[in-house]
């Protein structure tokens, strides 16, 4: 049965950051929180757009939403990730911005706050432009502090930039959710921190949600590493990827919730459709 989401405790002894209110219960009702992510269509300006109007792509959205939504999710999260190979944070165009806003708008229309978006990679100042013009209530941030080499170079945290364009634009309701030992890429450059600290380090830099992950898209995280980062952090923890119907249930005692997508599609790939059934078959195992 499902349990309201746990506030952060103020007298905890763990916490880098002062207490605040637990980011992920504003945006569910209860927990385990199932987030599906909609990998959208092509946009314009990348390479495998093929012309079709942006209505169209937010026609796409709003019809994968509803195959999560209908079938137990709780919320999804709008993310580009046709856009492939993704550009650096600071190198998007204003139609991605753009784009992006539209799209979500879309989505947040048919299904209110329960609406985040990812535009990747780590493009965190980009993310919170199109989320605060859409309405969505919260950002994926792959790398928020420290740096890490990805498939597209050499990726810097974001938080400084974008707390504060946040700030600057007025969308300060707009939550931040960062991954801790982000995937698709190679942490030598913080190798002597460990995963307990790098947690401290992103709830520090004043994340609202944490993020536990796979190696790449699709892998399941591992157990011990979400409790490493469950417990060295009074924030909210959910696992970002190889979230299935046979583990769920296992994995969600060690968290909050997940996002998921590559393992609900038909054909089991991030670029295949939703399918209902699977959605539901994850949602009942985890006792939603």
């Amino acid at each position: 049965m499902s349990t309201p989401p746990p506030e952060a405790s103020p007298t905890s002894s763990l916490g880098v950051f002062p207490s605040k209110p637990s980011a992920l219960a504003d945006i569910v009702a209860t927990t385990p929180a199932l987030i599906g992510a909609i990998h959208l269509l092509a946009l314009p300006g990348s390479p495998h757009y093929k012309g079709q109007p942006v209505a169209e792509i937010a026609a796409f959205a709003v019809a994968e939403a509803h195959a999560y939504i209908d079938n137990g999710f709780d919320a999804v999260i709008v993310e580009n990730h046709w856009d492939i190979p993704f550009l650096k944070p600071g190198e998007h165009g204003y139609e991605t911005a753009a784009t992006m806003g539209v799209v979500t708008a879309a989505v947040v229309a048919e299904f209110g706050r329960a609406v985040g978006v990812s535009i990747l990679s780590n493009a965190g100042e980009c993310g919170v432009a199109a989320a605060w013009a859409a309405g969505a209530s919260f950002v994926r941030v792959n790398q928020w502090a420290n740096a890490y080499i990805a498939n597209e170079g050499f990726i810097e945290g974001q938080a400084a930039k974008t707390t504060r364009f946040r700030h600057r634009i007025g969308a300060t309701p707009v939550k931040i959710f960062a991954d801790v030992h982000v995937k698709h890429g190679a942490h030598a450059i913080v190798a002597d921190r460990t995963i307990a600290e790098q947690t401290e380090d992103a709830e520090f830099f004043d994340a609202d949600v944490l993020i536990a992950t796979g190696s790449r898209t699709g892998d399941a995280a591992s157990v011990d590493e979400v409790s490493v980062i469950r417990n060295n952090t009074v924030l909210p923890v959910i696992i970002g990827s190889g979230i299935t119907a046979g583990n769920v249930g296992d994995l969600m005692k060690e968290c909050d919730g997940a996002i998921i997508a590559s393992s609900v599609k038909e054909n089991a790939r991030w670029w295949g459709r939703v399918d209902g059934d699977k959605v539901r078959a994850v949602a009942r195992a985890a006792g939603k």
